[in-house]
């Protein structure tokens, strides 16, 4: 808020620190991703798509602030990937702010984070999902995470996606990951179906110890995560041929992708419920989607 001093935590420069960072994490991962792309293989399934390099759309905010979009589509390794920053400010809907923390006594909130959804064009090589993010209402705290989700679960690569936030957490708690991980398992589930979104990760949300460097250096750190292992995976499988049913397989469990994000997923509403850019709160659903 405009009423805590600049240099107190969540004020103006612990502002300014998390939205270079949010830019920061976006280049590194756009970055990486673009590699991939340029270095994959030709093969039957794929060779008729170029590598492709994200395009960035800037937007505004009516009630203020605004963001980028980051967006490959139709790429060699990726249908559709996106990697989204956003700064946003101004005031809740009285509808909207009895949900927010600190947002009663003052409906006014400021909010920036990345987002990422990444819909291979494999289905060998998982879906996967990361965001991080500063919110500030009268209270301030960091929330985020990243989850990983296969078509064909594979146990190597699940525990692998797993230890990079396992080491990441580890400096901040003992009880990080195992408290996290959990968090992630009942967060992205899908009660109508009576199943979790894919194979888990982290999650974590209001986080704000009273230590903000130590909450910060955290946030920065489940970036890096992701960063790292991300496109490692991607890297092991993305050369990899596949099989019509492994295809059609893939745009089933997609259909799954988007029924969280449409029924559950908080940041779509949040972005929805604040006036955000709805292609922007949209981008994580996938070009090509099959329900059974």
């Amino acid at each position: 808020m405009n009423d805590i001093a600049a240099d107190a935590p969540f004020g103006e420069a612990h502002k300014q620190r998390a939205q270079a960072w949010f830019a920061e994490v976006r280049d590194s991962l756009c970055a990486r991703l673009e590699e991939l792309e340029q270095t994959a293989e030709a093969h039957d399934l794929n060779a008729a798509f170029e590598p492709q390099a994200f395009e960035r759309t800037s937007w505004e905010r009516d009630g203020g602030g605004g963001g980028t979009m980051a967006v490959l589509r139709e790429g060699r390794v990726f249908e559709k990937a996106g990697v989204n920053i956003s700064t946003v400010h101004g005031e809740f809907s009285e509808e909207f702010r009895a949900r927010i923390p600190g947002a009663q006594e003052d409906p006014r909130f400021w909010a920036a984070g990345v987002s990422v959804v990444i819909h291979p064009r494999s289905p060998l090589v998982p879906i996967s999902h990361m965001n991080t993010r500063m919110i500030v209402t009268t209270q301030g705290w960091f929330g985020g995470g990243g989850d990983l989700t296969p078509v064909f679960p594979d146990a190597a690569e699940t525990e692998r996606f797993h230890q990079a936030f396992r080491d990441a957490c580890a400096p901040y708690g003992d009880d990080y990951y195992g408290r996290f991980s959990k968090w992630c398992d009942e967060y992205f589930y899908l009660p109508h179906r009576s199943e979790t979104r894919g194979v888990g990760g982290i999650f974590y949300d209001n986080h704000a110890t009273g230590d903000w460097e130590r909450d910060f250096a955290f946030t920065q750190d489940v970036g890096k995560a992701f960063v790292s292992v991300y496109p490692d995976i991607a890297r092991d499988k993305m050369n990899l041929t596949w099989t019509p049913d492994q295809k059609q397989a893939q745009r089933v469990k997609r259909g799954r992708y988007v029924e969280f994000n449409l029924l559950y997923d908080r940041g779509t509403i949040f972005g929805l419920k604040t006036g955000g850019n709805v292609d922007a709160i949209l981008m994580s659903l996938p070009p090509d989607v099959a329900w059974p």
